[in-house]
């Protein structure tokens, strides 16, 4: 099977994130070096309209077929697009036969070998459309509400005063593990009624978006090296 890796260039949150140094090497390293250790995935293929994350990307054991084109690669660009697109061209241009695919996003660099292998050996057992990979939400999410410009709550959900003890748990997507059906990207579509969660632990469930994302990273990994 197939790793994808998608990293644009134009970070707005946390510009040149994908090869920032985190702990001694760029943060796109840790998602290639943990998919070329499955037992799986035999080939890692980056997709970046980026040179310099290209570069880095290949130096990690990464391949680098074509850039993406910079209409996939706006702020407004939608990430399925470029995944059909990524195949497309590796099917059609470079004799490649992708049916499945996993794709890793490297903002999510605790995530390990082991949650990907076990992610494709649901997404195997099930004979599923697709997996992907969440984690358990500590607050309930009857809990939230939207807040209006002038400062007030709005209902997101209907109104019930529970104890926490009393509802149901909830998970919400990490963003560190997909593998897909190519037909059901192709539909458009991330989830099917054939689809199913892997469950990852929050303590690798960090997702970097901004700084104080990255630093917090920082620490887990400092703190992991110490054990």
């Amino acid at each position: 099977m197939i790793a994808i890796v998608p990293a644009r260039g134009g970070s707005k949150g946390l510009p040149g994130k994908n090869i920032k140094n985190l702990f001694g090497k760029p943060m796109i390293a840790y998602t290639i070096e943990e998919a070329l250790k499955s037992k799986y995935i035999t080939e890692v293929v980056i997709s970046t309209d980026c040179k310099e994350i290209e570069k880095v990307a290949i130096k990690y054991g990464a391949k680098s077929p074509f850039l993406r084109p910079e209409y996939l690669a706006t702020d407004s660009a939608k990430a399925i697009d470029n995944y059909i697109y990524t195949i497309d061209r590796l099917n059609k241009e470079f004799a490649y036969d992708i049916k499945d695919f996993v794709l890793l996003q490297p903002t999510s660099p605790l995530r390990t070998v082991e949650d990907i292998d076990k992610s494709i050996e649901l997404f195997k057992d099930k004979n599923a459309d697709s997996v992907v990979s969440y984690t358990e939400e500590h607050h309930p999410i009857e809990w939230h509400k939207y807040i209006t410009e002038d400062g007030k709550f709005e209902n997101i959900f209907e109104e019930k005063l529970l104890n926490r003890q009393e509802i149901k748990k909830s998970y919400f997507p990490n963003g560190a593990v997909f593998v897909f059906d190519y037909e059901l990207i192709m539909q458009g579509k991330y989830y099917s009624d054939n689809s199913y969660a892997y469950i990852m632990p929050r303590n690798r469930s960090v997702d970097v978006d901004t700084l104080e994302d990255f630093r917090y990273i920082e620490f887990l990994l400092q703190e992991r090296s110490n054990y």
